[in-house]
């Protein structure tokens, strides 16, 4: 009985324990460069705050357009002149307790509703190119990120591994100062370096925690949410394509921030319109039907009339100049836009020869420097072999570690300055 109850506990745990695994493992996002982009796009706040702003302009513009529209309202009121009586010409009027429902409608027009109503059209296009632009600088940001956790832990992987090469020259020397065949200077140094790269690999693990930090951030996962890239630097990193965007023309129309100062161009080009509109006139009509009930059999007077209609057209004749220079100020800011759109154009050119430039010379120096550690690598490999065998002193293995750290670290440098260049043209060419 004993052994056949084991048995059916051992069923259940075995059949458990792929639901508890999954559920632990739950709290891991494992993500590629291109899942990790797909969920800041679904979760980033910022990037639902500019989809909010998105709705609302839209929000805006029906509002203006719903204002050139008929608004019907309905009427409801209930009176009693608390048995007053009316005498008109010799006659005794009763004011009996009534009541009166009424419906209203009326419609209202002028060019400068229209004018309006185009204008926050032009808002919403605008927001909608800005959120454009928030997407692309998250995914943008996202993938500078990304690559920074993934140079960052390359970087400390390979600090650590200098770490136990040091560590074991400091042992071997340790050993002969003690056998003594060596000085107990040559240990000491080895020991200061040891001591400074284990504080260089506690810093860089610190900058690696806040690189997640800001990748959580970017995709809107909890704080206490693990992450793990899937992906590596090699893997990622084509120098091929990074160089095809130097052959790439530039089209300014396909650029985000030029796209918003043509909006910008158009939107000060209505309010020109807008502000000349005050001249114009306001043509307004409206509908009116009442029904009154009084409460009482007494004879009185009904003066309310169940229908009535109207229309009225309005035109400004005299503002004191009020509207002329308003129309002035708004041409004034219109011909200052058309300014900063030419400059921009100009801008926008010299900034792509710019970021050609950079990521030319970014290329250039992550080839050197990429040849440097190899080299510096080999340099500390043999004159730790060296030292070994007594043909080198400690001092050596100390500035070839040294300079082996220097390299790698500018290796690091030159690999993030050529992802930005990339990235900084990719945006700018918006690809």
């Amino acid at each position: 009985m004993k052994r056949k109850s084991l048995i059916v506990i051992c069923c259940l745990t075995a059949s458990l324990w792929p639901l508890a695994a999954q559920e632990a493992d739950s709290t891991r996002l494992v993500l590629t460069l291109d899942s990790a982009r797909q969920v800041a796009m679904e979760h980033n706040r910022t990037l639902k705050n500019a989809s909010i702003d998105v709705q609302k302009a839209e929000a805006t513009r029906w509002q203006s357009i719903a204002s050139m529209l008929p608004q019907v309202s309905a009427s409801a009121d209930y009176q009693n002149m608390c048995g007053y009586r009316m005498a008109m010409a010799g006659f005794d009027i009763a004011m009996p307790p009534s009541g009166t429902i009424g419906i209203n409608a009326a419609v209202a027009i002028s060019g400068a509703q229209v004018v309006g109503a185009y204008v926050n059209t032009l808002a919403m296009h605008m927001m909608d190119i800005t959120f454009k632009k928030t997407e692309q600088q998250i995914a943008n940001q996202v993938k500078s990120t990304y690559y920074s956790i993934l140079v960052m832990e390359q970087t400390l992987d390979l600090l650590r591994k200098n770490l136990v090469n040091l560590e074991k020259l400091y042992e071997t020397t340790q050993q002969s100062v003690n056998v003594g065949v060596a000085e107990q200077v040559d240990a000491d140094q080895l020991s200061v370096q040891v001591a400074t790269m284990q504080t260089t690999i506690s810093s860089t693990a610190r900058s690696l925690e806040m690189l997640y930090n800001s990748m959580r951030l970017q995709l809107g996962v909890p704080a206490n949410r693990e992450i793990v890239l899937s992906q590596t630097v090699d893997e990622l990193v084509n120098v091929e394509n990074a160089l095809e965007l130097l052959g790439e023309n530039f089209i300014l129309e396909n650029n985000y921030d030029y796209q918003l100062l043509k909006e910008n161009v158009k939107l000060a080009k209505q309010q020109v319109n807008l502000a000349a509109w005050s001249y114009g006139p306001t043509l307004s009509a409206y509908y009116q039907y009442s029904a009154k009930k009084y409460f009482s059999d007494e004879m009185t007077m009904n003066m309310t009339p169940p229908n009535a209609v109207g229309i009225s057209l309005s035109v400004p004749i005299f503002s004191s100049g009020k509207n002329l220079t308003a129309v002035k100020e708004a041409k004034f800011d219109y011909q200052k836009q058309l300014n900063t759109l030419a400059d921009t154009e100009e801008s926008l050119r010299i900034q792509h020869s710019q970021l050609r430039y950079n990521l030319s010379s970014a290329f250039e120096t992550y080839s050197t420097q990429r040849k440097n550690v190899d080299v510096s690598q080999r340099v500390l490999t043999n004159i730790s072999n060296k030292y070994e065998h007594g043909y080198a002193s400690s001092l050596e293995v100390t500035d070839a570690s040294t300079n082996l750290i220097t390299a790698q670290s500018s290796y690091v440098q030159a690999l993030l300055e050529l992802v930005t260049a990339q990235i900084e043209l990719e945006e700018l060419l918006n690809k």
